[in-house]
């Protein structure tokens, strides 16, 4: 089976916390006399020498890995050899315990400071991964010194360049200095053996309320049933987790009808987990999509030319109106002509009217540099995107950055998210909850389960000084100094303008969940946001919505009455999540429904131009039952007097209807009446109460 491995062996060069541009390390042949000295193991030396160098000859991670395996046994026979030393040291550089780099390293250039023309090198990498800085600054010195350059390049066979950006690796180590004397103040917590095996776990990817988690493993088991012969680790799976409320995260499930026998990887998923977004190798690095439809995912649709090209797509994440889809490509340019930055940038396209998505635009700068860019998350605020680069700012690798946009399509210029949650490793795989208190991510940490775990991480915020009390500390004739210490509760990283509203929408006389379709529209705007499915088997829905817009919610099913809520955040409004669960009634004589986005100004029967969404979609209704006589009712809450509030609720009334008759649908079909106040679905006695009083309400008369 010939399949292109590029995110697999992408993601296992993450899983051993090295850059994925592979520096190949220089020849060094191991001399096989000093192995004679041992008794009965020389053969066995030399068997395991012979492999080994096969495997690191490849110059992958997978195969430095097993290298290693096999220098360790040579090793056993001969402790001293200055070359061994240094490809023990080389190979461990590639594994999840880079701290014994170091010791092999500095015995190597002990035993022979001339051992390989990059020891001084390496030694600075293995010491800028175990942030000992000033020290790999050293070594990155002498390096330079002994090169005579500060980025030095080698031909490695078949047009091949090795590169040593020594200058970047010092700056990076600098930066690492920095963000270590102001570490930000996270809790990171392993998932658990219900989401964590012995193999690699990585690429998580969450809904917003983190109730379903969908990410990547190489465990056995896999629907290839078959390891790759390129590392020798099962094909990539994907694999699902729920979070259940008193026990956890449950186990995961084998996602076996998207799943290959090639490797099949996990890379985005739409804030209401209704669309999966995946990644495959065959036959250049592609992103599919799929939709759930109940319990099943639809099959892997690839995504079109506008996204997927003869290079690698390998990073998509939505935005939470499902218009735009951001990605990471190494295309040369964008589709307006823009140049590639450098590597693999971040690119955005839009859904057209036809639902496909349209032309590739590159982000460009301050988001791109002429490094890769990675890992692309929009959060569903639309505002934030986080990502990962190995722009200058980073401390070795990959790190995590964070920008928000204007709006305007531009974006500030991007922040280090910060130590621990970045490390002088890669670190990628990053996701945000819609509270933006959580986050998850793939690390290879110590204590985890296996190659590779999934964690999660709770931002704490900055901690607050402690201040003193002042209470009962004037006491003259006491010596003893009386202190209260308070501590002053933690505040969160970043503040969020989001509000989710989430439910299940059910059938009002069987509670049968319905599958509906949920409007979303700006009222202000008269604009149409976004249109979202509920799942046809459990009638779940989950909506984000940015602060700083009334919305009026729109929700359909063939042969029902549509529901209508009204939901206006305000800018300031922090996150926020509300369950409302929703419930329609079937066409029917006497069902009635509450317009809640029917707007008039202050006590006037003036019809305000948010209402007319709401009105629009009444029309669609009535042009759908042309046969359906209908009755409009106006209400108001107990202020007043009640003939003032009758006539007041009747005017209202007969705008709806007046309105209805401009849009076409006969007079004849209506009629209408103001109630006042005589006819409550709340109490008067609160502000919230009487509001929903005041309302207008349509209600069937008869169906022909």
């Amino acid at each position: 089976m010939k399949i292109k491995i590029f995110f697999a062996l992408f993601c296992l060069a993450v899983l051993f916390g090295l850059t994925t541009e592979l520096y190949a390390q220089v020849p060094v042949e191991i001399n096989k006399k000093e192995f004679k000295q041992s008794k009965n193991g020389y053969k066995d030396a030399m068997t395991s020498v012979k492999y080994a160098d096969t495997y690191y000859a490849m110059g992958q991670p997978g195969a430095y890995r097993m290298a290693l395996v096999e220098y360790l046994k040579a090793y056993e026979y001969n402790q001293h050899n200055a070359e061994l030393n240094y490809k023990i040291g080389a190979c461990y550089l590639y594994s999840t315990e880079k701290p014994k780099a170091i010791d092999f390293l500095q015995k190597a250039y002990k035993a022979k400071p001339g051992v390989a023309s990059d020891i001084y090198f390496l030694l600075g990498w293995s010491l800028q991964l175990n942030y000992e800085f000033d020290e790999a600054i050293k070594y990155y010195r002498n390096f330079q010194n002994e090169q005579g350059v500060a980025d030095t390049k080698k031909s490695k066979g078949k047009g091949e360049v090795i590169t040593h950006d020594v200058d970047k690796r010092i700056r990076e180590c600098e930066t690492g200095k920095k963000l270590l004397e102001n570490p930000i103040r996270v809790f990171i917590d392993n998932l658990g053996p219900t989401v964590n095996s012995k193999y690699p776990d990585y690429g998580p990817v969450i809904t917003t309320d983190q109730s379903v988690l969908v990410f990547t493993s190489r465990r056995e088991g896999s629907t290839g049933e078959e390891l790759d012969p390129n590392d020798l680790l099962y094909y990539e799976d994907l694999y699902v987790s729920y979070n259940e409320e008193k026990t956890g995260w449950s186990q995961a499930i084998n996602m076996r009808s998207l799943n290959t026998e090639g490797h099949d990887a996990s890379v985005g998923l739409s804030p209401d987990g209704q669309i999966l977004y995946t990644y495959k190798g065959d036959p250049d690095g592609t992103l599919f999509e799929s939709f759930l439809k109940g319990d099943n995912w639809s099959k892997p649709k690839e995504l079109n030319n506008n996204i997927n090209t003869k290079q690698q797509e390998t990073s998509a994440s939505i935005s939470y109106d499902g218009n735009k889809l951001y990605f990471v490509s190494d295309r040369p340019k964008d589709d307006d002509g823009n140049p590639n930055l450098g590597g693999k940038d971040i690119f955005v396209c839009e859904k057209q009217k036809n639902g496909n998505w349209g032309p590739a635009k590159n982000l460009g700068a301050p988001i791109n540099t002429k490094y890769d860019e990675e890992g692309v998350f929009m959060h569903p605020d639309g505002v934030t995107m986080y990502f990962c680069s190995k722009r200058d700012g980073g401390m070795g690798g990959y790190d995590i950055f964070y920008s928000e946009s204007d709006g305007a399509g531009n974006w500030s210029e991007p922040v280090n998210i910060g130590y621990p949650v970045n490390t002088p490793d890669d670190d990628v795989f990053f996701v945000v909850a819609g509270n933006a208190r959580y986050a998850f991510y793939s690390s290879a940490r110590e204590g985890g389960y296996g190659l590779q775990d999934i964690y999660r991480i709770t931002f704490l915020g900055p901690e607050k000084m402690m201040v003193m009390g002042t209470e009962d500390i004037l006491i003259a004739s006491s010596n003893a100094t009386i202190q209260q210490k308070v501590e002053q509760e933690v505040v969160e990283v970043k503040k969020v303008r989001l509000t989710i509203m989430k439910g299940t929408i059910t059938d009002a006389l069987s509670g049968i969940p319905v599958e509906a379709t949920i409007e979303i529209v700006d009222n202000e705007k008269n604009e149409l946001i976004t249109t979202l499915t509920s799942n046809s088997k459990t009638g779940k829905y989950l909506v984000s919505l940015p602060s700083g817009k009334n919305y009026g919610i729109a929700v359909k099913a063939d042969g029902y009455l549509f529901y209508s809520e009204n939901i206006d955040i305000p800018e300031a409004t922090a996150y926020q999540e509300v369950t409302k669960d929703i419930v329609l009634s079937k066409v029917g004589i006497g069902s009635k429904i509450v317009l809640k986005n029917i707007f008039f100004d202050y006590g006037k029967e003036t019809l305000r131009e948010t209402s007319y969404p709401e009105l629009d979609r009444l029309v669609a209704l009535l042009n759908s039952y042309p046969n359906m006589t209908i009755e409009i009712g106006g209400h108001t809450d107990n202020y007043g007097s009640l003939k003032l509030n009758t006539d007041l609720s009747e005017a209202r009334a007969k705008s709806v209807v007046d309105y209805l008759v401009e849009k076409g649908i006969s007079k004849t079909r209506m009629t209408y009446k103001g109630y006042a106040y005589l006819q409550p679905i709340a109490t008067n006695d609160t502000d919230e109460g009487r509001q929903q009083n005041r309302r207008v309400e349509f209600k069937v008369i008869s169906i022909k």
